[in-house]
């Protein structure tokens, strides 16, 4: 069920009222009509929208800043490793109780609260950049405290797009949120460039600070009511979030996409190793991998867009089967293309099936969770997310390069072997799950 803001924008334009099941399947009806920039008709979701770029663009500046700022500051990659060290242990059990947290609060206060920390620890850390005071264990206490926050709000934010738009827009209002983020991911990183060059570092932290502000903001003038529906707090923190995991186990089609993503994931990730991907496949360097990245990055954007036009195909369980072995042959054929102006379009569409895949899963996890459960389901899925993608940046890099333990070294298979393997495993996986979980295969879009 999802709460009604009282700010519909027409008569003519539907309002995203609370609806009881029978109601909710004459809505669901008429969602494949639904235009895809529909959901920017309702105040709630524009405003639940400018503050997510917001928080988008606050947190792609602040990985960038506080990373070039560490290494000017200590000019040393050990250093700039624990960063990834400290936010691996904050992010786990903060998306864990920041899940609980989104079904028992109010999701609007949850946001404004953890994006105001936010601000205020950013704040610091400009003014302490500015005075030329700022240390590297100032970076490290930022780096916890703000995985922490993000972590926090996250679920809160993803459970509060099913309040601010009705059923029939959700798909749309999904797609919106994961084509900005993609857009996001491209045009942060050339926003701080041309910050750092024209004024450096300092007035990166200052900017930083500043975006974070509107996303402290804009949640508290959702008119609509952002707290969950049905709670019934029981037990303590532990217990509630155990609840979680039995709800996911027990679901019918989460199980498996859960499976799926970790699938696709840990054997083939690839982002965080294409310089040693671009070197090994290619020969090539720095600049093969910026023009890796963006290709990558394009395909991500036209993946995301591209999900409205499949509001017709009900059969949601088996597009993402399809996307994602389409994904697998591409990444295989990563590993084999010969040239890399081929591997700049294989690699565009990785990125386009990857998008489709997430933004598919996302709906469909909002869609069939109770808005009760919806808080822990989103955080439990970031957390399968960020864990796959650590593992899979170790499985990836330790196969294609090999690893030394106790003195006793173990080759790689090499770049194009390990691409290769990771397609052919991660095929292999999607067709278990697709061949088990018939809930996933008989699952229906409204």
């Amino acid at each position: 069920m999802t709460n009604s803001p009282p700010n519909a924008p027409s008569e003519d334009t539907p309002s995203p009222e609370a609806v009881s099941s029978d109601e909710g399947v004459e809505a669901d009806s008429q969602a494949h009509r639904v235009a895809a920039w529909a959901p920017f008709r309702f105040p709630d979701y524009r405003l639940f929208w400018f503050g997510s770029v917001a928080a988008m663009f606050t947190n792609q500046l602040v990985v960038l800043a506080l990373t070039v700022g560490l290494f000017e500051v200590t000019h040393s990659a050990t250093q700039l490793g624990l960063l990834g060290a400290i936010r691996l242990a904050v992010q786990i059990p903060g998306l864990l109780w920041g899940g609980t947290l989104a079904d028992e609060m109010d999701r609007k206060r949850l946001m404004a609260v953890t994006q105001g920390v936010t601000a205020a620890v950013l704040g610091v850390v400009a003014v302490l950049a500015v005075s030329g005071s700022l240390d590297a264990w100032h970076i490290f206490a930022a780096t916890g405290v703000l995985s922490a926050s993000v972590v926090l709000g996250q679920p809160a934010r993803a459970a509060l797009t099913a309040v601010v738009v009705p059923r029939t827009h959700l798909l749309h209002a999904v797609t919106a949120n994961t084509f900005t983020q993609q857009v996001g991911s491209i045009v942060a990183p050339i926003m701080f460039a041309l910050v750092y060059k024209l004024w450096g570092i300092n007035a990166a932290f200052v900017v930083t600070a500043f975006t974070a502000i509107p996303s402290a903001i804009m949640p508290m003038m959702i008119k609509a009511d952002g707290k969950p529906v049905g709670v019934t707090v029981r037990g303590n923190m532990p217990t509630r979030v155990w609840e979680g995991f039995q709800y996911v186990r027990g679901h019918g089609i989460l199980p498996g996409l859960f499976i799926l993503d970790i699938g696709m994931t840990v054997f083939t990730f690839y982002r965080d190793l294409l310089p040693a991907l671009a070197n090994g496949l290619f020969g090539g360097g720095a600049t093969e991998v910026s023009w890796l990245t963006s290709s990558n990055s394009i395909g991500a954007v036209v993946g995301a867009a591209a999900v409205v036009f499949t509001a017709r195909y009900r059969a949601k369980g088996m597009l993402v089967v399809y996307v994602t072995i389409a994904f697998s042959v591409f990444v295989f054929l990563f590993g084999s293309v010969p040239s890399f102006w081929l591997g700049m379009v294989v690699i565009f569409g990785m990125g386009a099936f990857d998008a489709v895949s997430m933004t598919t899963r996302q709906a469909m996890m909002q869609l069939t969770t109770p808005d009760q459960m919806l808080g822990r389901t989103l955080s439990l899925g970031s957390l399968v997310a960020t864990t796959a993608n650590n593992f899979g940046t170790m499985w990836v890099g330790f196969l294609a390069g090999g690893i030394a333990l106790g003195g006793i070294e173990f080759g790689g298979l090499g770049e194009a072997r390990t691409m290769q393997l990771g397609g052919i495993l991660a095929l292999l996986c999607t067709l278990v799950v697709w061949w088990a979980m018939r809930g996933l295969r008989e699952y229906r879009y409204p």
